[in-house]
């Protein structure tokens, strides 16, 4: 596995059916984008969402936004992976009384712990500690994910892109609440956190043009979310996460840079940019593993080492390598469309190794915005 990624970042595309030699991919076509926060062509300013046909941009769309987001938390290892699963019912009941009634909730452990669990960053035990997805999922992500939509509906010509990209915000986090409550019924005080302060908090802070051309112009931060690829003969979702990287340069070139890749985990490296907008990216943190209980209302995560390698052009993902002491995903691989070529076809595969030599993979297109998921399978292989 990661002898092919090395094979495909270094010849930059693979190409099968009929060609020709002056051929290649949209990605190892396009020319180096230096940062504006204008696109030719069309009104308003731009600052996540660059309508590229390749790579990590190709595949943003809302209702795939609302898929990686909402379902993410089944990636982890004691959640089963199968959305028909997930007691929905049971989640919108709970969460909705939590969210109207937020004093029940924050009441049983009292609001100074509310705060100094959810809230204020004082605590570094991970028992205490449910503010850092707070910030970094919740009120950046979130927040840079509601300008990113509202610049894509924009680009889109789409009447109302704010009022839009608001609908497909509140519908990614409440799935997610719903999917992460799942069928527990009880008093609960993470998507009071979520719901009445970070996620409004987002929306408030990159709807402000200074703060989203900082986030863009010096974190140069970008969606690298996965592919979500169903399984339909285990009725599985597999590889959806909603990602986020961003790269601080060290010089004026931009060449070596230091470098965060988050979402259900945390790396942090260094990036290394070509003049032609070619960016190789290198990081070693930690992942999600198990969802636990801490007491009757919070929730926090255990977890494991991670690593991963990442190739982009032009700050859009199109390949990434991570490995992780977990269950499912030992090692990934993503390949987003751009990399691989199938006559005017540009589809995104998948290939995970799990820790019982499980092997699974789908293929995505790219082409497709009508389908956000892609379809993938799984064997053994020592079958």
């Amino acid at each position: 596995m990661i002898c092919l990624l090395l094979f495909l970042l270094t010849t930059g595309q693979f190409t099968v059916g009929p060609c020709h030699a002056q051929e290649v991919t949209a990605a190892e076509d396009a020319p180096y984008l230096p940062w504006t926060d204008q696109i030719e062509g069309k009104e308003g300013k731009y600052y996540f969402y660059r309508g590229l046909d390749y790579g990590s941009q190709s595949l943003i769309t809302p209702t795939r936004l609302i898929i990686n987001g909402g379902y993410g938390i089944l990636q982890i290892e004691n959640r089963d992976n199968r959305p028909g699963r997930v007691m929905y019912a049971r989640g919108v009941q709970n969460v909705t009384k939590n969210l109207f009634n937020p004093w029940w909730s924050i009441s049983v452990n009292g609001f100074w712990d509310f705060l100094s669990r959810e809230v204020i960053p004082i605590s570094v035990n991970s028992g205490k500690a449910q503010y850092w997805p707070n910030y970094m999922n919740h009120l950046i992500g979130g927040g840079m994910s509601y300008r990113m939509m509202t610049e894509y509906f924009q680009y889109n010509e789409y009447r109302n892109p704010k009022a839009m990209a608001g609908l497909t915000i509140f519908a990614y986090h409440f799935l997610n609440e719903v999917v992460e409550n799942n069928g527990y019924q009880g008093p609960t005080t993470d998507p009071v956190a979520d719901f009445w302060i970070f996620n409004p908090a987002g929306v408030i802070l990159f709807s402000n043009d200074n703060i989203a051309r900082f986030f863009s112009e010096t974190l140069h931060m970008a969606d690298w979310s996965y592919q979500p690829v169903y399984m339909p003969w285990r009725e599985e979702l597999q590889n959806q996460g909603q990602n986020y990287a961003i790269k601080y340069h060290l010089n004026k070139q931009g060449s070596t840079s230091l470098f965060y890749h988050w979402g259900s985990h945390a790396e942090i490296g260094m990036s290394f940019t070509r003049p032609d907008g070619r960016c190789f990216s290198f990081g070693l943190g930690l992942v999600a593993k198990n969802l636990l209980e801490v007491d009757q209302v919070s929730k926090t995560l255990d977890l494991a080492v991670s690593g991963g390698v990442f190739y982009d052009k032009n700050n859009s993902l199109m390949a990434s390598l991570l490995f992780a002491k977990t269950k499912d995903y030992r090692y990934r691989l993503n390949l987003y469309p751009g990399i691989i070529k199938l006559g005017p076809f540009k589809p995104g595969a998948f290939v995970a190794l799990n820790r019982d030599d499980r092997i699974m993979y789908g293929i995505t297109f790219g082409n497709l915005k009508t389908m956000p998921v892609g379809i993938g399978g799984t064997f053994h292989s020592q079958d």
